[in-house]
């Protein structure tokens, strides 16, 4: 086995290991995988035969995500519903504060 990729959480890697595997390239995760604490890097590692093949699929994915619209389905701030209720908590909450002086 050799080292394909080395990153800073095991989460990470587990997203790399998985879409290894789908192309059928066995992986070992090393490092802090499972750890108590989440610190340390995670290494990932492939067959020597699968290096190639595995340094390309990562590349490619890399690439596509270079050109995915950051706002395609994105959105910012919180829904306009959260405002219409919070204002509405807000005008009721006036409203017994008015009636209590």
């Amino acid at each position: 086995m050799v080292r394909l990729a080395t990153v800073s959480s095991s989460f990470h890697a587990r997203v790399i290991a998985a879409r290894l595997g789908s192309e059928g390239i066995v992986t070992d995760l090393r490092g802090n995988v499972d750890g108590v604490y989440p610190v340390g890097d995670v290494h990932v590692y492939v067959d020597q035969e699968d290096l190639a093949e595995a340094q390309e699929v990562l590349m490619v994915d890399e690439v596509e995500s270079a050109f995915d619209d950051p706002d395609e389905g994105a959105e910012l701030g919180p829904p306009k519903e959260l405002w219409l209720v919070l204002g509405a908590v807000l005008c009721i909450a006036a409203a017994l504060f008015s009636r209590t002086f």
